[in-house]
Order: C-alpha cells, then structure tokens, then sequence
C-alpha cells in the first residue's frame, strides 16, 4: 500500500523494500523440509550499506545479494549431517540460493531459550524526484510479533468487508480497492475531524 501511495505522488521514481530484521515464517518452514532437521528458524537481516543507498535519493539498482543477510539456526537431529544440510539450505533455489546465508548450528535448549519469538519488522523506502528537487519517503515497521500484526490486519480488512458489504459493495477486491475509511474502528465523522 505504501508502494502505491509513494508512486503515486512521486511516479519518476523507486522503491526499495527491506525485510526484517526478523523471522521469515516461509524460509523456516523450508529448512524444515531438509531431513535431519529438527527445528529451524531464519532471521532476514536488511544490508546497512543498501538501506543507506536507497535513502540517498539517488536511486541505485540494488541486487537481491546485495539488500538482505539469511541467517538461520539450526537444530539437527542426532547422527544428521550438518555439512549436507547446510549444503542443501545454501542451495536452495527461490529461498537462499541468491543470498549471503548463514547457517548457525545449535542446541535444542538455545533455540528454545534464544529463538522462539516471532518478531519482524522493515522498511519501504520511496525516492523520487519532482523537477530538480529528490523526496525521499518512508515507511518502518518494528514487530515483536509478526502472526499477531498479521492478525491485526486481517481484522481490519475484515472489518472493511463487513462495511463495504453494508454499503453494497462486493465482489473479489483486493488491498487496493479498499477505501482507507472502511479499515478503522473509528467512525468516518471522528476520522475527518481528528486526522484530517
């Protein structure tokens, strides 16, 4: 949505997306799928140096190696080869195949003591220009529990379906067809007058 809304004031521009620091929910699932894997957990690290480019204004073209670190904590089950998992983990196309990965092999209590929380966070940076002038705009995100953020969202966005539904709108939509005002508990009234 952020996307949207920074294009669309500034379209002779780019957008950066940076992920994290925090859990990738799908690449822990995928380390999961190795055999010999007991529990696993991936952290996606955003680049500084890249983070910093991209709020420069200058737009650079940034690769995939160069936004984001994976690093990953594994728990292996006795006997499993460590040296083939990590290979299979460095190797895996569409999750850590075009990335620094860190595979960091660990005991059962660390993981339960230092890696059970669900926390995420990122940033989408916008830079554009309007003549000669560069804007830069932002957005930031710091989860301590990405599913519960989640699950705030999809309350909203249900909580809009419910109000669209009673003002006669239906059909399949998504984020970008839905008018900002169905999303909050707040009444529209209360709205204009303490945010407008």
């Amino acid at each position: 949505m952020f996307r949207l809304l920074s294009s669309a004031a500034l379209p002779d521009g780019e957008s950066y997306t940076f992920w994290g620091p925090g859990v990738s929910q799908g690449h822990s699932n995928a380390i999961l799928r190795i055999e010999g894997v007991r529990n696993a957990v991936q952290y996606t690290i955003p680049i500084d140096s890249a983070i910093t480019a991209a709020r420069s204004g200058t737009r650079p073209k940034l690769e995939t190696r160069e936004k984001h670190v994976r690093e990953c904590f594994v728990v292996t089950h006795p006997g499993a080869d460590r040296a083939q998992i990590e290979h299979e983990i460095k190797g895996m196309p569409n999750y850590f195949k075009d990335y620094e990965t860190i595979v960091n092999f660990i005991g059962h209590d660390e993981f339960i003591g230092n890696h059970s929380a669900m926390p995420h966070g990122g940033f989408v940076i916008h830079s554009g220009r309007t003549g000669e002038n560069v804007h830069v705009a932002e957005l930031s995100l710091k989860l301590d529990s990405n599913p519960e953020f989640t699950g705030s969202i999809m309350t909203a966005y249900a909580r809009a379906a419910f109000h669209m539904a009673g003002d006669g709108i239906y059909g399949a939509k998504t984020v970008f067809d839905v008018p900002p005002i169905y999303l909050s508990p707040v009444d529209r009234l209360t709205l204009i007058k303490e945010l407008l």
